[in-house]
């Protein structure tokens, strides 16, 4: 009796919890969408305007290397195009109930696919980069073209076929709408093997891959940084890039996907969730990841620069058809964009790709054969 006297009185207490929760949900739901929709914009405008580049030669990049790019910018480009809007969808159209949707299954096989595609495309450019720089007289018989496009290909068709059990309502694990991030999650309690599986799958291996690939990039790059300054020599701005370059990308890696991994395996392994707001981080981190690509491996790049300069005066003389290339607006392109280039720099840039690939291949003589300078 005295139980039933306990639960009675504690009812109204815990329903008006969740009504506050519930209140406290929405007045939070057009800041996250707000949100949501700012870094949709800049991932879809980065992403094309690197497209707009890469689409053609840049100097200083292989043909692999443009391949592997361009798949990278190609996921990063499905957060903002297909990951944003599919979960926006959800979150205006969809009825907040606990029961099977086929739809918010079929989202969440997309954002899972996606966030996949754009780790394994990141451990294979940091796969393609290590060999470069220390394999560089056997580059093009280790990656060959084929070789390439079958990472390539790999990176894209492997997740889809390890996360096609997320699509199926009836399937092995459940999807539910989660109001505190706005996105379709699969629930990783109702099956713990299989969300275990798909981190030991996913992004320990790609973790690993990218690790060991960039540590030992960096600890090249010091190494020659050092020699250049014992010697005196005056070269030393590749290895200052390089180590510019490599650091914060594994520095931004691990910042934007660690907290959604330690979730994940926080609510497979515990059943619990996490405060709201720091699942709506968690969750939408990695999709940031698609925007500070574009700056880390392309914007750095000179090279880059440079050609996407070269657009912009395009598309500029697009806009003044009678203007020619001694006035209007190519004039002001060039002056106030790219002062003092001009075509015979093209070779120079050849050399001086602020990619980590090719700044470190020109540092390292002992494996190109190359003979050192000497000191002045």
């Amino acid at each position: 009796m005295m139980s039933d006297i306990n639960v009675s009185i504690a009812s109204p207490d815990v329903d008006l919890n969740v009504t506050d929760l519930q209140r406290t949900l929405e007045a939070h739901r057009p800041i996250k969408i707000g949100i949501i929709s700012v870094l949709g914009v800049m991932i879809t405008l980065g992403n094309i305007a690197v497209v707009m580049v890469i689409a053609s030669a840049v100097s200083g990049w292989s043909r692999n290397s443009r391949y592997f790019l361009l798949s990278l910018t190609g996921a990063d480009s499905a957060f903002g195009l297909l990951i944003m809007p599919l979960n926006l969808c959800v979150s205006f159209m969809k009825e907040y109930n606990k029961g099977p949707d086929p739809f918010c299954h079929v989202v969440a096989f997309f954002n899972a696919t996606i966030y996949s595609t754009c780790m394994y495309t990141l451990a294979t450019i940091s796969l393609e980069r290590y060999i470069a720089v220390f394999y560089p007289l056997k580059y093009s018989t280790v990656l060959t073209r084929r070789r390439a496009l079958l990472l390539i290909s790999f990176a894209w068709i492997f997740p889809p076929l390890l996360l096609v059990p997320i699509s199926f309502p009836a399937g092995i694990i459940e999807v539910y709408f989660s109001r505190a991030s706005l996105v379709c999650n699969p629930m990783y309690s109702s099956n713990v093997t299989y969300s275990l599986t798909l981190t030991c799958f996913i992004f320990f291996p790609c973790s690993a891959i990218m690790t060991f690939c960039n540590l030992r990039l960096w600890i090249a790059a010091k190494r020659q940084r050092l020699k250049l300054r014992r010697h005196s020599w005056g070269g030393g701005y590749r290895p200052k890039v390089a180590l510019r370059v490599l650091v914060p990308v594994m520095t931004v890696y691990y910042t934007c996907w660690t907290p959604c991994m330690v979730i994940m395996l926080y609510n497979a392994i515990s059943g619990s969730g996490v405060p709201e707001w720091i699942e709506f981080i968690a969750v939408w981190l990695p999709t940031s990841n698609g925007f500070l690509n574009c700056i880390f491996y392309f914007w750095i790049n000179r090279s880059f620069r440079r050609k996407f300069h070269l657009v912009l005066q395009r598309l500029c003389l697009g806009l003044c058809p009678g203007s020619d290339s001694d006035s209007g607006c190519f004039n002001s392109v060039e002056s106030s964009v790219i002062p003092g280039w001009n075509g015979n720099n093209s070779l120079h840039e050849r050399f001086s790709s602020v990619s980590s690939t090719f700044a470190l291949l020109m540092l390292m003589p002992h494996q190109t054969n190359m003979r050192e300078p000497e000191p002045a």
